[in-house]
């Protein structure tokens, strides 16, 4: 077992290293075919899932050979330094040692994200082509003037680095790149500096997590509200550079909603407001360019922050709906009403019943009850149970707000068939989300490989999208030949006045495959065209990185992308930040 994967039964807030998560948490296969989730950190852990594995394989039309696991490489390879000795030297004068490393698996774990194919099976079962040369912890605003100094004195490349989440290969180093390369790792700025409790916002430094965020603004009495998926490993600065959405957007906003100031050091100098502001008409407003800047133009290193005080109230809800056009249906009034909950998500039938499968078996008077619900959603209501879908709600807030989401929400389903499932199933669902990645890295060891992808949409074309993308998933199969069958799900995760966001989860069996994650690449790149094509975005909240690069045309004019190109070479005409995301891909 690789050292970064030791202690995996013990509580250990370490992340994983190339795999996603924390080392006290995994899933892992019994002797009797069942599933079980290491460790007490979600709900889905220390019980046997019976279930798992049979609905998989049904899911994909396959038997999985468990005794025949993809081999990890134990010791990766790593190529040697590419060392720009002068400035090796100025850093060894300027900076103490634990500020910097070449050793080599620090380098490797900073020289990739989370993206299934073109990332993480790299790492872990093959190789991957460039190596950071470098790793640098900032420690302080000060640290990283010094760091840009010193690699713009001598033409070295800089690749912010937060939480190492990103799947849209925004943190594979360009192979092209000749330069030496080094990734500031910027976790070390993990304080939140001040707290306005009188305005509601807070000063943060870029590196902290969503984890440490929470913790320490509970400690006060707030939240931020900022619910991603990454919420554990994900970074405030990272948040910002990709743009990001959370879970519970409806109350408080996206990212772009929630910080009235950032504060980003370039090879030009300090980019930011003068204050922070509820509003301002100050013309344009270049930290508008922060959001989505993918470590384009420099170092991310703080920012305001709206913050709010701890909801009195938090409660969970759930529905079925008889089929995902009526729970659509649902959402669009829902969308347009006055009780929006902090989060409500539709899943489509496979997501159901791949919930349904993640729970443990019930005996006794449990059992009896589950089957008497059974019972009476299928025979008295007459749902179908290959078509009936799910939506997960949070309401949060004062007990009157809530109590007003909660009377009108359920009084709203009743018009399109639905059915109320309890505030646990709502709470299991929600939850759930924290895990799927976890669930990626242990099927991936018996040669299934998964990925997750996001748009926004029309509420007009949010059929027309799932659709093409289901067509797509089929034909490309079948055109590569591929066992079994695709696992295609999808999800609206966030509702808007105009649309909605929704989220994909795809995956394929791989076993006899030659050069999976080619083939892998190729259909996934596929589908995001089909989903364009289709009336989506490019993305929701992912980003571009590299992964979507071949789509930037179609989501801005020319004129538009030579301008933000005009604009980079303003900030750094060097091109220090040289991670080439997005429009400066080329």
């Amino acid at each position: 077992m690789d050292e970064d994967c030791q202690n995996a039964q013990t509580s250990d807030e370490r992340p994983w290293g190339h795999r996603w998560g924390f080392a006290d948490t995994r899933f892992v296969l019994n002797d009797d075919g069942s599933v079980t989730l290491t460790g007490d950190r979600y709900d889905l852990s220390g019980y046997r899932m019976y279930d798992f594995l049979p609905y998989i394989e049904k899911a994909l039309g396959v038997r999985l050979d468990l005794t025949n696991r993809k081999e990890e490489i134990r010791h990766k390879p790593v190529q040697a330094p590419n060392r720009n000795e002068a400035f090796c030297q100025s850093v060894e004068q300027a900076f103490p040692s634990s500020q910097y490393t070449t050793d080599d698996r620090e380098r490797l774990i900073h020289s990739h994200g989370q993206t299934s194919a073109d990332e993480v099976f790299r790492v872990i079962y093959d190789r991957i082509q460039r190596v950071a040369d470098m790793v640098f912890h900032c420690e302080s605003q000060e640290d990283a003037h010094k760091i840009i100094h010193l690699a713009k004195e001598h033409d070295v490349c800089l690749v912010p680095f937060g939480g190492g989440t990103s799947v849209s290969c925004a943190l594979k180093l360009p192979e092209s790149e000749k330069r030496m390369i080094v990734c500031v790792d910027m976790k070390r700025m993990n304080k939140i500096e001040w707290i306005d409790k009188e305005n509601l916002r807070a000063g943060v430094q870029a590196g902290i997590t969503g984890l440490q965020l929470e913790r320490e603004l509970e400690k006060a009495g707030f939240t931020s509200g900022h619910e991603p998926d990454s919420l554990e490993l994900s970074t405030v600065g990272g948040w910002i550079a990709t743009n990001a959405s959370g879970m519970k957007k409806n109350r408080y906003g996206n990212i772009e909603n929630l910080v009235e100031n950032i504060t980003m050091i370039t090879p030009e100098g300090i980019l930011e407001q003068a204050e922070a502001m509820p509003r301002t008409s100050m013309g344009i407003q270049p930290q508008n360019l922060f959001f989505g800047s993918e470590g384009n133009l420099g170092i991310i290193t703080k920012a305001a922050v709206k913050i709010h005080p701890i909801p009195e109230v938090k409660k969970y809800g759930s529905l079925i709906f008889p089929n995902f056009d009526l729970g659509t249906q649902f959402l669009y009034r829902l969308a347009h009403s006055g009780f929006v909950p902090a989060s409500i998500r539709l899943v489509d039938n496979i997501q159901l019943r791949f919930g349904q499968a993640l729970k443990p078996r019930m005996a006794g008077f449990k059992a009896l009850l589950e089957r008497l619900k059974k019972f009476y959603v299928m025979k008295v209501r007459g749902f179908e149970p290959n078509e009936m879908v799910a939506a997960t709600i949070v309401m949060e807030g004062s007990q009157v707000e809530v109590e007003f989401q909660e009377r009108n929400i359920y009084a709203l389903a009743k018009e399109f068939r639905g059915l109320s499932t309890g505030a646990e199933n709502g709470r299991r669902g929600y939850m759930l989300t924290f895990a799927i990645a976890y669930i990626r890295d242990f099927l991936a060891d018996f040669h299934v490989m998964g990925e997750t992808f996001e748009t926004s949409a029309p509420w007009s074309r949010i059929s027309e999208v799932c659709q093409a993308v289901k067509a797509k998933a089929v034909a490309q199969h079948q055109a590569f030949n591929l066992p079994g069958k695709p696992y295609l799900s999808y999800r609206i995760t966030q509702v808007y006045h105009t649309g909605v966001c929704i989220y994909f989860m795809y995956g394929i069996y791989t076993r006899g495959v030659d050069f999976p994650e080619k083939v892998f690449s190729a259909i996934e790149h596929s589908l995001r065209k089909s989903i364009i094509e289709s009336g989506g975005s490019i993305s929701h909240h992912h980003g571009v990185g590299k992964l979507r690069k071949d789509f930037m045309k179609q989501a801005l004019s020319l004129s538009s992308i030579d301008l933000l190109k005009k604009i980079k070479n303003s900030a750094d005409p060097q091109n220090i930040f040289g991670i080439r995301n997005n429009v400066f891909a080329d």
